[in-house]
């Protein structure tokens, strides 16, 4: 090289792909042994499809003016991410920790941030099977066919995933195995009956309904019932309650949560 010749810049290291390998890894892994426990698959994927069948074949949910499937699909998709979010991670994050395999992973070259977005992937992957299975039955069967707006249902989605997934983390932080294993099933059921995914709110008692609009899950519920409705205004009161919910659990989460 001549002295007059230019000198080669120095260029900051690229990231490289193999920083999300160990990330995609313990996603595919999270993704796995979800799917191999039979009693995840229940709550998330059994319950949700046949809670649809049951009550849109019988006809004996009263929606209003549409057809039975147009009210409980929505609820129906809020209860998959309740059941994926919450009860699933929450429970399986709990016997992770009691069982000394969050530990381990600690020391792995995974960092902690790198966990929680592995799990947050799996938690997505998953939701996405459970959409797509219970808007295929919907459609093939009931003949559903998509109206509104799909933004304003996939930010419902976000949101929802979020809030429940801090929560399922928040009570897997604070409390023990058996404990969140009791609570995320008992929280589950309450949510099923203050979430208007079967039950109409305006059908429960005045103290009650002022009860159910706030908490996340009649806030999912309305949220998507209104972006899969056409002509139905924007939901943003529903978006505005998973939003605070999100912030508040993922909040608490981060501050309860421990390798061991």
């Amino acid at each position: 090289m001549t002295p007059d010749a230019p000198r080669p810049t120095p260029h900051a290291p690229r990231p490289t792909p193999s920083a999300l390998r160990p990330v995609l890894s313990q996603a595919r892994a999270e993704l796995l042994l979800t799917l191999r426990r039979g009693e995840n698959l229940l709550i998330t994927l059994i319950v949700p499809v046949a809670l649809l069948v049951f009550f849109a074949s019988l006809g004996i949910v009263d929606g209003g003016a549409g057809r039975p499937v147009d009210f409980l699909l929505p609820g129906m998709l809020a209860l998959a991410v309740i059941a994926t979010g919450m009860v699933s991670l929450g429970i399986a994050t709990a016997y992770e920790r009691y069982y000394g395999v969050l530990k381990r992973l600690g020391a792995s070259p995974l960092s902690r941030g790198g966990l929680i977005a592995a799990k947050a992937l799996a938690v997505l992957l998953l939701e996405v099977v459970q959409v797509a299975t219970l808007v295929a039955i919907a459609a093939a069967i009931y003949g559903w066919r998509p109206a509104g707006g799909a933004g304003a249902a996939a930010l419902a989605l976000l949101l929802g995933t979020l809030a429940f997934a801090g929560l399922g983390l928040a009570m897997a932080g604070a409390l023990r195995a058996e404990a969140t294993l009791a609570g995320a099933n008992a929280l589950y059921l309450v949510f099923l009956m203050l979430s208007g995914a079967v039950l109409p709110l305006d059908r429960l008692p005045d103290v009650l309904q002022g009860l159910a609009r706030a908490l996340p899950a009649a806030a999912l519920t309305g949220a998507l019932r209104a972006a899969l409705t056409a002509g139905a205004p924007f939901p943003a009161a529903e978006l505005i309650v998973l939003a605070v919910w999100a912030a508040l659990t993922l909040a608490v989460a981060a501050r309860t949560f421990r390798w061991e």
